[in-house]
């Protein structure tokens, strides 16, 4: 873990809380109590905040940078299951119990979060019980919408799931919109695949598709969506 660059003030750091779904319908005061158990950290290019099977002790929401959470499979494969910029939590159960880590999380550039330690957090849930009833409403309508998203996800076909995937890298924040529209995306082929949980061959064909429809430039670890719109046709 990289030392620390001059952190954010509270006031900060309660309006990037605030752009968390997790707690966005807490006030300003109980966003201030949260704020005031969180500590900033950061991370170097490349480097595992946690790892699956790890204990679960910390949540991180992410100030600056980009990061993913993978699964691996016993037969070497991996799938990236969510990538996280600015304004986005991982690891958010361990402010309920500390139960072993369900993925690894690594960043892909230098990032920085504030971390909220477990047993602070429950703490703070027994002495103010209605952020505690807040919380679990928000992370109830995060699961429903994962499991929709999940139950779409396995009736698409491979060029679907792959340019559903390109939207969601569009959309997040580490995404670079030039001054002409287009949108660089930094990611391989192969985290790509990942994402949309299909073969790297697979996602190559399609991306080689939307290449010669215009849609996209490719390069090397990166490409440039100059059509974002256009990916939607895709998505079904």
């Amino acid at each position: 873990m990289l030392s620390l660059r001059p952190v954010a003030t509270s006031a900060e750091t309660i309006a990037l809380l605030h752009q968390v779904p997790v707690f966005s319908a807490l006030g300003e005061g109980e966003l201030g109590r949260v704020a005031e158990v969180a500590v900033p950290r950061r991370f170097a290019a490349g480097e595992v905040v946690f790892r699956e099977g790890d204990e679960s002790d910390t949540c991180y929401v992410v100030r600056l940078g980009r990061a993913r959470a993978i699964r691996e499979h016993s037969a070497g494969r991996s799938i990236t299951l969510a990538n996280f910029g600015p304004g986005d939590i991982f690891g958010e159960l361990a402010m309920f119990d500390d139960e072993r880590r369900s993925a690894t999380v690594e960043t892909f550039e230098e990032t920085e979060v504030i971390a909220i330690l477990g047993p602070d957090m429950r703490r703070l849930l027994r002495e103010h019980p209605e952020i505690a009833v807040k919380l679990l409403a928000a992370l109830g309508r995060r699961l429903r919408e994962t499991n929709e998203r999940l139950t779409r996800q396995s009736f698409q076909t491979v060029q679907s799931r792959v340019a559903s995937a390109l939207v969601q890298l569009v959309e997040a924040g580490g995404s670079e919109r030039a001054s002409d529209g287009d949108v660089l995306i930094i990611s391989t082929q192969a985290d790509l695949a990942r994402l949309a949980g299909s073969s790297r061959e697979s996602a190559s064909r399609f991306l080689a598709v939307l290449e010669r429809a215009g849609i996209i430039t490719q390069g090397r670890g990166r490409l440039i969506v100059h059509d974002p719109a256009a990916l939607e046709r895709y998505v079904y």
